[in-house]
């Protein structure tokens, strides 16, 4: 899973955390959340913009995350990679994230240095003005080719949401379809960029060892200035009900056969997202968990299992369970047998025991997640573009709520099979190398970065 995974759905702040977050909307309607973190002295600086692969049309799909790479590539005043050069003579690291709803940059810096951020941030809202596009496009269909297309998982994960979505634009991938990647022009950026780079449609969130006050006075006169371009157009796709089951196969280069069955859930909007987000504990946390327990370790049917859910998707999104399978197994069967722990779930209440525990695994991420001011971060800007950042708070004592009749209930109405799309990878070959994944269903992200992400980008 992406970072989302860890951070979003496993975390919210402790009660109060938000009691301390200081708050103020520039006239250009820039809104801007600051958190005084003193565990050490650095501060993290992220600027979220409203935009991602759902704001996309067909034609031009991939441009959000083209964009987000061009944002390195110069402003009027900077030249390309000029930006994160800076960062790094100054102590500090930087990175970009594209996700299907959003897009974020973020600076993490010594809290001496937080100007630097502040004013090239400031900098490239309003002087994008990118050189290398062609070269950096071409950067971009490598990165689709080795991510996606050369990976059979993620190509797979691919084709189930583009069949389980018709009409919402998560139907497309992130990254996007390779032919509108190398249709776009520097044109079609640069008008995408002044509709939705503009402080109407950003949000800032910094939080580290700092004077909160002295910060935001800081970042009003950083950006207080800059003029707004056009207004958004809205996003009025609405995904119909699935009327009954869909199957794709996808025959790819692969070293063994995987399936994916995905659900149309709802999002964080619902009171049914707390049961969904235990029921995926239930069935893949740990090694404890029903779909390890089972296949894995009992059935040694498979080498890997898993089930996934993003609760904080702007739209509803879809609850993942997954698997690839040991060499002689039948797909069929593996599906199978995880279709029997998903009923079982259905047909029979959760025991006390293993609710709490899995009541207990989120609170112990949460902890985790409180130990990166980066995350912090995170979780206040994307829960304030869900709504308002005030919900953080009250994460936890949802997941409390949730009862063992919540369980099964959202069981027997989301995950039954004529709301489900069943994907089969079918290997036609052994991979003749293998490399990183993690483009088609997630975040993608602009750069390599070992440290508070806990992962590498590239």
């Amino acid at each position: 899973m992406f970072l989302g995974a860890v951070v979003f759905c496993a975390g919210a702040a402790s009660a109060g955390m938000t009691d301390a977050v200081k708050t103020e909307t520039l006239p250009n309607g820039l809104k801007v959340i600051v958190l005084e973190n003193h565990k050490a002295a650095v501060a993290s600086f992220n600027v979220f913009y409203r935009v991602g692969s759902r704001n996309e049309q067909f034609g031009k799909t991939g441009i959000s995350h083209l964009i987000e790479h061009l944002m390195f590539k110069g402003t009027k005043k900077l030249g390309p990679e000029e930006f994160s050069q800076i960062i790094q003579a100054n102590g500090g690291e930087d990175n970009a994230m594209t996700s299907a709803d959003y897009t974020e940059y973020f600076e993490n810096i010594n809290r001496d240095r937080l100007s630097v951020p502040i004013s090239l941030e400031s900098d490239r809202m309003a002087n994008f003005d990118p050189r290398e596009f062609t070269k950096e496009r071409a950067v971009v269909a490598e990165e689709r080719r080795l991510r996606t297309d050369d990976q059979p998982e993620d190509a797979l994960d691919e084709q189930v949401r583009a069949a389980a979505f018709v009409e919402h634009p998560y139907h497309w991938p992130v990254i996007g379809w390779m032919q509108d990647i190398q249709r776009l022009t520097l044109d079609d950026a640069k008008a995408y960029h002044q509709i939705y780079y503009s402080p109407q449609n950003a949000l800032i969130v910094v939080v580290g060892d700092f004077n909160a006050d002295q910060v935001l006075k800081q970042i009003a006169e950083a950006f207080g200035s800059i003029k707004n371009g056009p207004k958004p157009p809205p996003m009025p796709e609405v995904e119909p009900e699935q009327q009954g089951g869909k199957r794709v196969e996808l025959r790819h280069a692969a070293n063994l056969p995987a399936f994916e069955e995905a659900f149309h859930v709802p999002n964080l909007k619902s009171p049914d997202a707390f049961p969904l987000e235990i029921a995926s504990e239930i069935l893949s946390d740990g090694k404890s968990s029903r779909l390890y327990k089972k296949l894995v370790v009992e059935k040694r049917m498979v080498v890997s299992a898993g089930a996934g859910y993003d609760m904080t998707s702007f739209d509803p999104n879809l609850f993942v369970v997954s698997g690839q399978m040991r060499p002689g197994v039948k797909t069929e069967a593996a599906i199978a047998e995880a279709d029997a722990e998903i009923a079982a779930l259905r047909d029979h209440p959760v025991g006390a025991e293993e609710l709490q525990k899995a009541k207990n695994l989120e609170q112990a991420e949460f902890v985790f997640s409180q130990d990166s001011i980066l995350q912090e971060a995170m979780m206040l800007g994307v829960y304030e573009m869900l709504g308002s950042y005030k919900m953080v708070d009250r994460y936890l004592s949802n997941i409390d709520k949730v009862t063992a009749a919540d369980v099964q209930r959202v069981a027997r109405k989301y995950l039954v099979a004529d709301n489900r799309t069943v994907g089969v990878l079918i290997p036609t070959g052994v991979l003749p190398h293998q490399m990183g994944g993690g483009g088609a269903g997630g975040a993608v992200r602009h750069a390599e970065m070992i440290g508070e992400l806990g992962e590498v980008t590239r």
